[in-house]
This record gives C-alpha cells, sequence and structure tokens, in this order.
C-alpha cells in the first residue's frame, strides 16, 4: 500500500497536500483500491465556492461502487481537476499525482491538525483487516 510521508489522511480515506495555504484533495490508494476499476468522477463544486470540512465535494463511481469524495478542510475552491471526469481510470493508476480532485485555499490552518500523518494512517488501516 503506497501511503506518502508527505501528505495528510482522513479516516474516509481522502489524502491533502498543503503548499503554502493551499490543500490539494484526492482519494488513497487504500480507496481506489477498494472501489477497484474506477470508471466516473464528478465534481460537485467549482472555482470560487466555499466549503465546509466534511462537505462533499465530489462522486466516485467504479464497478463494485460508489463512494462520496469529502473535504477533510475548509475553504474556496482555487482549482477543479477537469481532467479526470474524461479519464476517472487515473485514479487507479496515479491517485497521489494526477488523480488529485481539488485545491482549496486554506481558511483554517488548525483543521491540518485533525488529520493524520502517513504512520497514523497506516495504523489505522492496520485495525480495518482486523
Amino acid at each position: 500500500m503506497n501511503i506518502p510521508i508527505d501528505l495528510k489522511y482522513t479516516q474516509a480515506d481522502e489524502w491533502v497536500k498543503v503548499d503554502g495555504n493551499v490543500a490539494t484533495i484526492g482519494v488513497t490508494d487504500y480507496a481506489q483500491d477498494a472501489l477497484s476499476d474506477v470508471v466516473y468522477f464528478e465534481a460537485i463544486v467549482s472555482v470560487g465556492d466555499t466549503i465546509n470540512a466534511g462537505s462533499q465535494i465530489g462522486t466516485l463511481e467504479s464497478v463494485k461502487a460508489a463512494a462520496d469524495v469529502s473535504s477533510p478542510v475548509s475553504g474556496t475552491v482555487v482549482a477543479v481537476n477537469d481532467d479526470l471526469p474524461n479519464s476517472p481510470e487515473t485514479v487507479n493508476q496515479d491517485p497521489y499525482g494526477k488523480a488529485w480532485m481539488v485545491k482549496i485555499e486554506l481558511a483554517n490552518l488548525t483543521e491540518l491538525e485533525k488529520l493524520l500523518d502517513s504512520s497514523g494512517y497506516s495504523k489505522f488501516l492496520e485495525t480495518r483487516s482486523h
């Protein structure tokens, strides 16, 4: 399982990469593996939208299941990955790179403290398999 050390994670399997005051959000390797072959992605937010932590930002569908993607942080949407709806399989191929979903200008940096680091996320995943 790929769990990059430079990211933050949620127990709902989203990742956050922080660059300055902008957070890039996507789903983890675990999530894409659990979903299997992703065939659909739709962002339900637009650039300029203000969202709260926990708000739904997108929907993923695979041959096995559908999943909502939520934002782990609050702020203003500054970018949406417009390539992803046309190539949703990228979520399976490159979950931490080209399959980013939304970028958000952070409203509250302290929200990041509630997220898991790579070690914490790895330990959390271990509890799921028991």
